[in-house]
């Protein structure tokens, strides 16, 4: 399945208006695409111990990993409520973990922003920094 970058942040739109954000009213979607061509979406879902927040990237990434995904191609993020936004530092250290090289945001006035992980997370330590191989489980 190809999906355009367009489709991909409409997927993340419509991931970000179920976020569960009472806390910041910061409302984020995303849509991932796995090697293999399946979306997934997940939103942000605050908690009232901030830290136990789960941010919207995050969650799609961990949705896939738990059906067994472990590649992961591109990531688009929606902010509903203060575009444009980039990931978070968490984030981008979950992106690389899985491989994603490429992140698309929706940017001011609709425009599509496309960057490199590379651009977003410089000299990141990975899963290849620990082992001679990367986890397969």
């Amino acid at each position: 399945m190809t999906i355009s970058d367009a489709e991909l942040i409409e997927r993340a739109a419509d991931a970000a208006s179920r976020a569960y954000s009472p806390y910041s009213r910061f409302r984020v979607g995303a849509a991932i695409v796995t090697d293999g061509g399946e979306i997934v979406t997940g939103a942000n879902i605050e908690n009232a111990a901030f830290g136990a927040t789960v941010c919207a990237e995050t969650n799609a990434i961990t949705t896939a990993a738990a059906s067994g995904v472990r590649r992961i191609a591109t990531v688009g993020v929606v902010c509903l409520d203060g575009d444009p936004c980039t990931p978070c530092g968490n984030c981008r250290q979950v992106m690389r973990e899985f491989g994603v090289t490429r992140v698309v945001m929706r940017g001011r006035n609709g425009d599509i922003l496309v960057m490199s992980l590379d651009a977003l997370l410089p000299a990141s330590f990975g899963p290849e920094a620990l082992a001679a191989e990367a986890p397969e489980s």
